[in-house]
């Protein structure tokens, strides 16, 4: 058990609650932004993590969305391992508990909703606790790392990664695209997010009361043409048609004609013959 994680009941669920309300998931759950998390698995998105992985191994998943990686983490922990997956939408949530009934898993994974930054469980529950993608959208990502460092076990690990908006670079130089991206981090933090998450995991998790902490960098590189088309639809379309551009609109940080332009600019840039696109990635392996 770790002392420095915990305070007060009254306290920790007070400021839980204000956590909470000081952050909302940019993106939503539109078919656009799904297309893209069903694309991730344990290979291309937790490869940092995997050889750490043991059969027999309790895993808490925290944002698991569709469920791929999720998936893939009770493969990796099997036989006797078990990974009980959670998500701020229980829409979602039923959409895990297809995939993993799909391929044979429903008997490995335990479904359920939680906030990160209060989870549901006892000290000391889990070997591994996982987050991809998630620290970038809560509204404390200090106080979610405490959290998630309270119910790893003593010697376990606390695994996260998370993409740094800034730093994702493409080729060609597209007009609209720079517009985009300014817009974009403008509207996610705006919500109570950081966008630029990647660089500040190690900060934060040092913050959050972690001594032993690995730290690398991976990333997600789009270059064949069956790539591009994949990416650059999927982020047009997002741009208009998701949680992102109700947002975007009604707090006043673009037109709608400024999201139409930067799907434009998205169609542009999936044209050229020489398109490339990467998104850096930080991550860290954190001893409990």
């Amino acid at each position: 058990m770790n002392d420095a994680t915990h305070a007060t009941h009254a306290t920790h669920e007070n400021d839980a609650r204000t956590a909470r309300e000081t952050a909302v998931y940019t993106h939503g759950h539109h078919e656009s932004v799904l297309r893209s998390h069903r694309w991730r698995t344990a290979a291309n998105s937790a490869a940092y993590l995997t050889g750490e992985l043991r059969p027999g191994m309790r895993v808490l998943d925290v944002g698991c969305g569709p469920g791929t990686i999720t998936a893939d983490l009770a493969e990796l922990v099997a036989p006797g391992g078990r990974v009980t997956a959670v998500d701020a939408a229980a829409d979602v949530v039923e959409q895990a508990r297809a995939h993993a009934a799909e391929r044979g898993l429903a008997g490995s994974i335990d479904f359920g909703t939680a906030d990160v930054h209060a989870l549901d469980f006892p000290d000391d529950t889990f070997d591994v606790v996982h987050a991809h993608q998630v620290l970038q959208h809560v509204g404390d990502p200090v106080r979610a790392l405490r959290e998630m460092r309270r119910v790893c076990r003593p010697g376990g690990i606390v695994a996260v990664r998370d993409a740094d908006y800034a730093a994702m670079t493409w080729y060609p130089a597209t007009p609209g695209l720079e517009e985009w991206l300014d817009l974009y981090r403008r509207v996610a933090r705006a919500n109570g997010g950081e966008p630029d998450a990647g660089r500040r995991l190690l900060s934060w998790a040092r913050a959050a009361g972690f001594t032993e902490i690995s730290a690398s960098a991976t990333a997600w590189c789009y270059a064949t043409a069956e790539e591009v088309a994949w990416w650059s639809s999927l982020w047009a379309d997002r741009t208009t048609a998701s949680a992102y551009a109700a947002i975007a609109t009604d707090g006043g940080h673009g037109t709608p004609a400024d999201l139409d332009a930067a799907a434009h600019a998205w169609h542009a840039w999936g044209t050229a013959p020489d398109a490339w696109f990467s998104v850096l990635n930080g991550e860290l392996i954190c001893r409990a």
